[in-house]
């Protein structure tokens, strides 16, 4: 009894964090001087959470789809500027055939890789390492377009005449991840800060919101040495802390990487 509620506690503090996190980042973002808002309640939030998290349990992880898309909403359509709203327009059921193609159906893929790489450990251990190696490399390939399509379903918004969305194609960006985690994987982690910002900069520089007359398209400014430098720095500072810098870390990184993301206009 005493474990199930120290779990409870764990998992509504979880979720307090994570709406705090998910407010405060919101609100570090500004478009021509204006601030965005954010007006999402707590409590509507933790609702949402709880209510996603109990049904995705009973339901095998069928629900997740919805779940994602509930809380999604929630985030998006409480955002605004000067008074305009954000509307996100992604459909559950879309999400759901996405994790059906790219995450459901390969699993049995995965467990039944998992299970012969522990049976050829058992063989052999001399050749454990390449094994494991083998195997996370096919888990990667598998999980690749579930994350492609998952952002790209998640980058689906109205505000006011404007749609905002990726304009990118599946092969070129699969490959793009598939480059940049590898990179991240055969230098045990050091050039992560760099991989995730050349992703997020091939995927902002492909972020457009088109009106009829008007286009505005996203781009960032990737400085490769002084970013990956500045990151480094701000993830060992967490490190060597014991992780109370985080939030100091999280906030400058954060903001360094929003001031360096711009918007430009083009007629359509």
């Amino acid at each position: 009894m005493i474990e199930f509620l120290s779990l409870c506690v764990i998992i509504l503090g979880a979720f307090i964090i994570l709406f705090y996190i998910l407010r405060i980042s919101i609100k570090s973002v500004k478009y021509s001087n204006s601030q965005v808002r954010f007006e999402g309640k707590l409590g509507t939030f933790i609702g949402k959470m709880l209510l996603g998290f109990f049904l995705s349990m009973i339901t095998l992880s069928i629900y997740v789809a919805w779940f994602i898309k509930d809380v999604t909403k929630f985030v998006v359509n409480s955002s605004s500027i000067n008074d305009s709203n954000f509307e996100f327009q992604g459909k559950g059921s879309k999400l759901f055939l996405i994790l059906l193609l790219s995450v459901y159906l390969p699993f049995p893929i995965i467990l039944l890789a998992t299970f012969m790489l522990e049976y050829i450990i058992t063989i052999n251990q001399t050749y454990s390492f390449i094994y494991s190696l083998i195997y996370q490399g096919v888990e990667l390939i598998i999980l690749i377009p579930y994350t492609y399509l998952a952002y790209k379903w998640m980058i689906n918004i109205k505000f006011k005449d404007y749609q905002i969305k990726w304009q990118t194609e599946f092969g070129a960006s699969c490959v793009k991840i598939l480059v940049e985690m590898l990179l991240i994987m055969v230098t045990f982690g050091i050039y992560m800060p760099l991989g995730y910002l050349k992703l997020y900069k091939y995927f902002a520089d492909k972020t457009e919101a088109e009106s009829s007359d008007k286009t505005l398209r996203f781009g960032y400014e990737l400085d490769k040495k002084s970013d990956f430098l500045f990151i480094w720095g701000q993830m060992l500072l967490t490190i060597i802390t014991a992780g109370i810098y985080f939030p100091w870390a999280y906030s400058k990184i954060g903001k360094r990487i929003l001031e360096k993301t711009y918007i430009e206009n083009n007629a359509a």
